[in-house]
């Protein structure tokens, strides 16, 4: 089916999509000792809401604050979604939809490192200089989630909904 000018119709559809940000703030092998050391706030759920907009890319961000108690305010991030084998994907039913995390370690950003499941990015700097960073900077890195054109304009509409586990350890 074309349009009068020829051009393929554009396909209307609504997708309702939730990615739940769960916490961990301890090293890779967690004492509680390394626990104190590191510790995020500020991080909520990430509500794209309903999509009809198929063609650009739906991305959301959140300053967090990230407070590092090592010696040079140093720290690490691994995100594990909760699709097969820790993919992020976000998933309705049987269908599956892949979404990107990005971190930066700066806050009030709309893109940053590209991060993959269960791989550890190192060489993080926090500017924190209170553990809820009730003083100095309010937010220290920003959570980035995306969610790409390519992606959603082959998606099944529906209700899709994943988690998103962040762990958070000292360096």
């Amino acid at each position: 089916m074309t349009t009068p000018s020829g051009a393929a119709p554009v396909r209307a559809m609504r997708l309702l999509l939730v990615l739940a940000v769960g916490l961990l703030a301890a090293a890779v092998a967690p004492s509680p000792a390394a626990a104190q050391r590191v510790r995020i706030t500020k991080l909520s759920d990430v509500a794209f809401g309903s999509l009809t907009n198929l063609g650009v890319d739906a991305v959301r961000n959140q300053s967090v604050c990230v407070f590092s108690q090592a010696a040079t305010r140093g720290y690490h991030v691994t995100a594990t979604g909760s699709a097969p084998g820790g993919s992020f994907a976000l998933l309705s039913g049987g269908n599956q939809l892949a979404y990107d995390v990005q971190w930066s370690p700066s806050a009030g950003q709309s893109s940053g490192t590209q991060l993959s499941p269960n791989v550890t990015l190192t060489g993080l700097t926090s500017t924190a200089t209170q553990q809820s960073c009730n003083s100095g900077p309010a937010t220290s890195a920003s959570l980035i989630v995306v969610l790409r054109s390519t992606t959603l304009s082959n998606a099944r509409a529906g209700s899709y909904a994943g988690t998103l586990t962040l762990v958070i350890g000292p360096e």
